[in-house]
């Protein structure tokens, strides 16, 4: 899906916008480096510029950045920021590796509060299964796209009203989906 910045459309001033961002490809898990350690595959650093132009294009302005510390997932933040005209401060987190969802919705409700719009970069199921619940509404089209899968380097635009403390299962709408598979 390519946006038309003219037309699209915006959190209300008592919603957030929260963009889930699954980590870009990487290398096969094998020993003896760790699953935390798992660097981008050739393609997962071609794919990780994509997001960031998407995201740039898409036109979404972020407060905060929440990572997982995983290499993978930093290695993605780092390939997608430059294409963004002012980057927005990044916090690693170590719970948020191969988190759960609920574990997702915990770090968002301490570091959320105050802010229009943040970036989750992580990885699946847990952001994926996040996806899935959070989405109620929206383009039919796309939610069952959500749904069915949240392809490496994708990313979800979900806009939820009541601010942080909505952030609960089917209460926000899809504004967009993408990834670099499109």
């Amino acid at each position: 899906m390519t946006p038309n910045p003219g037309t699209r459309p915006t959190p209300a001033s008592s919603a957030c916008r929260l963009l889930l961002v699954r980590h870009a490809k990487a290398v096969p898990k094998r020993q003896p480096v760790e699953d935390f350690d798992r660097p981008l595959s050739r393609r997962g650093e071609a794919d990780a510029p994509r997001t960031g132009r998407w995201l740039a294009e898409y036109g979404s302005t972020c407060d905060l950045v929440l990572c997982s510390p995983a290499r993978r997932a930093r290695q993605t933040w780092k390939l997608a920021a430059p294409a963004l005209k002012e980057p927005p401060p990044v916090v690693y987190d170590e719970r948020l590796y191969n988190a759960p969802p609920s574990m997702l919705v915990t770090v968002l409700a301490e570091r959320g509060p105050g802010l229009s719009c943040v970036a989750l970069v992580g990885h699946n199921a847990g952001i994926h299964q996040l996806a899935a619940a959070l989405c109620g509404s929206g383009s039919r089209d796309l939610l069952e796209r959500v749904r069915a899968r949240f392809p490496t380097a994708g990313v979800v635009v979900v806009d939820v009203p009541g601010g942080w403390k909505g952030v609960s299962p089917g209460n926000g709408t899809l504004a967009a989906y993408w990834s670099p598979a499109d």
